[in-house]
């Protein structure tokens, strides 16, 4: 496996010292884990961090399971991390990369971390504010409780600029509730709140219970989901092979835009859920997805708009700072030029 820097170094530059202990150890365990997997010969092995198993993040394995990572010369390790540890994993170089796109983002703003950005999965934020059902528009949300996945959350911040549209004023007119994780829903059905922020599965479990869809956040702001990130080392020593990792990937990006049975099957097998809810996830979801790993520049503005909001930086740092999508641009030409087709 290709080292990708000095982790010292690197760790120093995200956190201008130490790292935790807790989040040393896990990166050494993530090294142990990829040390001892079965590399193939002939193949070049990838490792990539995944934080959850959520509809976006299909592609890696369906891109392993297909061939499509095999036939580009790579041997895909995939290891379930959670963001942040994911990070350090990245710069000591135990992977090679994050889908924990976002969190990089902030290491990228808050430290000056040496990575990137390098793939967007989707063009459109996969979170949505759910209400009582007598909550009739936005301005009825004055003086309410929200059950939000952090007071400091992206999608917090992403909220106070949904109400702003709708005419609130965010900070005084709406009261943030940090319910913990996974709980926003449970106290929404138990009246604790009157709404609360929501993933995928979590809105169809609440509108199944006669809650009221207020907003979808991707209607309602101009930002990423599913970012895929690596390090700028790995970009300028290995860009033969992150080529021929991004055409694999977009292979799956195209197979999954093109066949919505394939894709289902691949779902419930990577998520464990059941087929009539991974059917309904992508049909509800499918749009949402790029068609070459791409956001325009606009969208990258406004993800890192977002992301200064959270970490309290007045000065928007260049796009160019935090994203190279210019190798998905080029395996996708390449693959197109190829007739490449699922």
């Amino acid at each position: 496996m290709a080292k990708i820097g000095n982790p010292l170094k690197q760790e120093r530059s995200i956190r201008g010292g130490s790292i935790a202990r807790g989040l040393t150890a896990s990166v050494s365990l993530i090294s142990c884990w990829l040390f001892l997997a079965t590399e193939v010969p002939g193949l070049e092995t990838i490792n990539i961090a995944i934080p959850t198993k959520s509809f976006q993040q299909v592609i890696y394995p369906l891109a392993q399971d297909k061939g499509y990572m095999r036939e580009e010369g790579i041997d895909l390790k995939i290891v379930f991390i959670e963001p942040t540890p994911s990070i350090q994993a990245l710069v000591a170089g135990s992977v090679h990369f994050t889908a924990a796109g976002t969190s990089a983002l902030i290491a990228i703003t808050k430290g000056g971390a040496p990575l990137k950005v390098a793939l967007a999965v989707n063009d459109r934020v996969h979170q949505w504010l759910l209400s009582k059902p007598g909550i009739a528009g936005p301005k009825d949300l004055k003086g309410k409780r929200i059950a939000t996945t952090g007071v400091a959350a992206i999608a917090t911040f992403m909220l106070k600029q949904i109400l702003a549209k709708h005419g609130l004023d965010p900070n005084k007119d709406a009261i943030y509730i940090d319910t913990g994780t996974n709980n926003q829903l449970p106290a929404l059905l138990a009246g604790v709140v009157d709404a609360a922020v929501l993933s995928v599965e979590q809105r169809y479990v609440g509108l199944d219970a006669g809650m009221k869809e207020m907003f979808y956040f991707g209607n309602e702001v101009k930002n990423s989901w599913g970012t895929l990130a690596t390090t700028d080392r790995f970009i300028k020593e290995q860009p033969k092979l992150l080529t021929a990792f991004m055409k694999a990937t977009l292979k799956a990006l195209r197979l999954l835009r093109q066949d919505r049975e394939t894709t289902i099957a691949a779902v419930v097998k990577f998520s464990s859920v059941e087929r009539t809810l991974a059917a309904r996830i992508y049909d509800d979801l499918i749009g949402t997805f790029t068609r070459n790993g791409i956001v325009d520049d606009e969208t990258q503005k406004n993800d890192l708009a977002i992301i200064g909001q959270v970490v309290g930086m007045k000065e928007a740092i260049p796009t160019t700072r935090a994203y190279d999508l210019s190798f998905a641009s080029d395996a996708d030409r390449q693959l197109t030029q190829a007739g490449w087709r699922p």
